[in-house]
């Protein structure tokens, strides 16, 4: 069970088959000079029980899609426009960090649940369409999943896992 209930065949339309809009750039005027477009089970109803999903990716100059993780799909990416600097990080204990410039028509793939990361390198805008194994791949995105949970985790907790002061921690949470 995935947690969606499926629609009566008798009630399916052509419209939950259908998405508009991913040719529309996101607006990347935000801290990170990113923004995700999904195309999942939320907005193409007909995805349910498919297993896959999709993402239009803009970047704003030297925007970053920043560390996260899709605890449920691998990834799969298309520079459709500009170049990236990618990369994603091994599990442990290796924490391997695998990294690699991709311009224009240029793919790369993140396996499932690693961390991972894209970054604008040009002066211009960029654009990507990425692919994923879950119609439903959910995102952790690592700085506010640990800085911006609610209630915060224990300042004390976090000083000592990135073995850093208290008081960076509190600036940290109080950006999140």
């Amino acid at each position: 069970m995935n947690g969606l209930a499926c629609k009566n065949p008798a009630m399916v339309q052509a419209s939950d088959f259908a998405f508009s809009g991913l040719h529309i750039p996101g607006n990347t005027s935000n801290a990170v000079g990113s923004r995700v477009t999904p195309v999942a089970v939320t907005q193409i109803p007909g995805l349910n029980t498919l297993g896959i999903s999709m993402v239009r990716i803009d970047y704003a100059p030297w925007g970053i899609n920043s560390l996260h993780t899709h605890p449920r799909a691998t990834e799969i990416l298309t520079v459709i426009e500009g170049s990236l600097e990618v990369g994603f990080v091994t599990s442990n204990p290796e924490n391997r960090h695998i990294t690699k410039i991709l311009k224009k028509g240029d793919v790369f793939v993140f396996p499932v649940g690693l961390i991972h990361y894209q970054r604008n390198i040009g002066y211009g805008n960029a654009v990507a369409i990425a692919a994923l194994s879950s119609q439903n791949p959910g995102v952790i995105t690592i700085a506010n999943t640990v800085f911006g949970s609610k209630p915060d985790i224990s300042t004390d907790l976090l000083a000592k896992a990135f073995q850093v002061d208290k008081s960076l921690v509190w600036q940290l949470q109080a950006k999140f």
